[in-house]
């Protein structure tokens, strides 16, 4: 039985309460939808501004009306603090996801993007402070690399940062080391590597590649690739991430806390590979996209190759990926195929 197995059990034994940020995002939803289905108690937090009312929706689609009923959701935002500290009363455990993604719209409005991922932190680790919450992990970014040439990425060894969103990233690393030896406060930061998975939205400007490749396949139109299609990748299916997020949470080992930790299956997949995954997954799925990519020119901010060591996130919280790229690109298709084709 693997670590992520036991505490499970442990949790379904004695539920919790735990605060979501971004519930009704991507991340937040999946998070939310486990651990409904694990008797927990659970908080969420969400302004909508890049979350979504479906989201939502489905995860009640997906539990028990017992297990929904013990969701208490509030409409609010991590840029005011009295909806944080609101949000963050009698909470056991925060997961902290709410935060404005994407490297071309930090670029387009650097300033938004501080606001919320710098702004928005500080009042979540004021308030989960303030509350005596027992643990806060926070999303991270693999983004926090910046230039660093090597491969595979080590925790220790980070470059220049990219882009605006990458700065914001790191920042909400020194902010909880700083919570840290001040106050006593240990946080994890988990960054996260090109997670992916079911309710991933495919739409807007600044779509992540897979939902965005999907949406294009599945109505026939052109799917694009930026530079020559060898940028790499470490792709990471949406349940590592919420095993990453509960084994964060809930370790006892001091060894384990004020830390950040990579989050990803320690792959390389190329751009070129990804199309013809999608093609294929796809295709097992009655959907076949005969058109060739359209070659574009790199995109600015972008770094050229990801791969992420995960030997530290294994070694002190017991992660260990259940799913490789193309098994998660598989099991997610037929959520893709049913979502884009009955929308």
């Amino acid at each position: 039985m693997t670590a992520y197995q036991k505490q499970c059990i442990t949790l379904q034994a004695a539920p919790k309460t735990w605060l979501i940020t971004g519930v009704a995002g991507f991340i937040g939803s999946n998070l939310l939808e486990t651990l409904l289905k694990l008797d927990q108690r659970v908080i969420g937090l969400d302004n909508f501004a890049t979350g979504h009312q479906h989201n939502l929706d489905e995860v009640q689609g997906l539990v028990s009306r017992e297990q929904w009923n013990n969701f208490k959701f509030i409409r609010g935002d991590i840029c005011q603090l009295q909806d944080c500290q609101a949000a963050c009363e009698g909470v056991d455990y925060v997961l902290h996801q709410a935060a404005l993604g994407s490297v071309p719209r930090s670029l387009v409005d650097p300033i938004t993007t501080n606001s919320v991922n710098i702004g928005g932190f500080l009042n979540m680790l004021v308030a989960a402070r303030d509350a005596q919450v027992k643990s806060f992990t926070y999303a991270a970014s693999s983004s926090t690399y910046g230039d660093h040439p090597a491969l595979p990425k080590l925790e220790d060894h980070i470059g220049k940062p990219l882009s605006p969103y990458a700065v914001t990233k790191y920042v909400n690393e020194l902010y909880a080391d700083v919570f840290a030896r001040s106050y006593g406060f240990y946080c994890i930061g988990l960054r996260y590597f090109n997670v992916f998975g079911q309710r991933q939205d495919p739409n807007g400007a600044y779509a992540a590649v897979i939902p965005k490749w999907t949406a294009a396949m599945i109505q026939g139109e052109d799917v694009f690739i930026n530079g020559d299609g060898e940028t790499s990748r470490d792709f990471c299916f949406i349940e590592n991430t919420v095993q990453a997020n509960l084994l964060a949470a809930t370790t006892q080992d001091a060894a384990a806390k004020n830390q950040v930790y990579n989050v990803a299956v320690g792959d390389r997949t190329t751009l070129n590979q990804l199309f013809a995954t999608l093609q294929s997954a796809l295709a097992e799925n009655g959907i076949h996209y005969n058109k060739p990519a359209v070659y574009r020119e790199f995109r600015a901010g972008d770094v050229r190759h990801s791969q992420a060591d995960i030997g530290k996130i294994s070694q002190l919280l017991g992660y260990q990926p259940e799913y490789r790229f193309a098994q998660g690109v598989h099991k997610a298709m037929h959520w893709y195929v049913q979502d884009l084709t009955s929308a």
